[in-house]
């Protein structure tokens, strides 16, 4: 019985250890998004709106995940950057030019991009800081 008893509790252990690991990218999820919805609300929220759900004429919604898909490698530099170009989201024109943000640091445009291609409906997964770099350096 007191096998059992030891036997049953080690497995409970292993168990409870296998389950509570997670991997290198869900906890780099985690905390981009953590750190990405910080910087959002500084930085972005006023014009997109707390819900991703735009400002009007002036600022387009974020929650149109087939333009964030289609746009990927290029939003790393409309952030850094800004936009001064015709863009259309769910069907409307937006044509109003988007502030440059060049105090952040590359990390932070990482995080602000896993932070809103994940949340307002939005659900594309983990962009790493190095792949946001390399689009940073490709910015026309």
């Amino acid at each position: 019985m007191r096998k059992y008893i030891i036997s049953s509790i080690f497995f409970l252990f292993i168990t409870g250890i296998i389950v509570s690991c997670q991997n290198q990218e869900t906890i780099d999820l985690q905390n981009y998004m953590s750190n990405g919805k910080d910087i959002y609300k500084a930085k972005c929220q006023n014009c997109h709106g707390e819900n991703g759900e735009g400002l009007g004429q002036l600022a387009p919604p974020l929650t149109d995940s087939l333009f964030l898909k289609s746009n990927k490698a290029r939003l790393a530099c409309f952030i850094k950057n800004g936009a001064n170009e015709t863009l259309i989201v769910h069907g409307k024109e937006y044509k109003e030019k988007m502030p440059a943000f060049p105090e952040l640091a590359d990390i932070d445009v990482a995080q602000v991009m896993v932070f809103v291609t994940n949340s307002f409906g939005n659900k594309q997964g983990f962009v790493p800081y190095a792949q946001v770099s390399k689009d940073l350096q490709n910015c026309k």
